[in-house]
């Protein structure tokens, strides 16, 4: 049996986004539990060079339904400029994504192979096909800002293990 490009990304970007999710239910959960301000992870950093927790989860995002946006329209770039959210608003952006990702179509994701998609930033461009675009660049991406995520979460004392990370394995059934 052939996978398609959409069971390649949309369906992993599920996985990906339910397991998000899910650890920032944890984080969530492990704050209350424990007395701590969950905002403070908000702005948390692995280290003072790298981006913070909320840009981590922007760019699950970015990398998942805004993904499949930029397919549609052979332009894509960096995650734009957002206002600041807490996070409560960044689990909301996690659970909306998830809800656009659900009303994407197979026929539609799969109807995109070989399309042009140029990924612009400041003053050069990376072409693409549509399926390379989505396997070579957004899922690659998609995986770093999650374990990032991730990361912050858990050297800030969430319980959190690989199985959390997984998320929902698409077992045989």
């Amino acid at each position: 049996m052939a996978i398609s490009l959409y069971d390649l990304s949309v369906v992993s970007f599920q996985q990906v986004l339910g397991a998000v999710s899910g650890v920032m239910d944890r984080g969530l959960a492990h704050c209350v539990d424990n007395g701590l301000d969950v905002n403070e992870i908000v702005e948390a950093r692995l280290h003072p060079d790298m981006l913070p927790f909320s840009f981590q989860i922007r760019s699950v995002v970015h990398h998942s339904i805004e993904a499949i946006d930029e397919a549609r329209s052979g332009v894509a770039g960096p995650p734009g400029a957002t206002a600041p959210l807490d996070y409560a608003g960044l689990q909301k952006l996690v659970a909306d994504a998830s809800a656009a990702l659900a009303k994407v179509t197979p026929d539609e994701v799969n109807a995109l192979q070989g399309r042009d998609v140029v990924f612009k930033m400041s003053n050069f461009a990376i072409p693409f096909t549509a399926e390379n675009f989505l396997m070579s660049f957004s899922i690659p991406n998609l995986h770093f800002h999650a374990t990032t995520a991730y990361d912050i979460l858990r050297v800030r004392g969430v319980p959190l293990g690989k199985r959390d990370y997984l998320g929902a394995l698409r077992i045989k059934s």
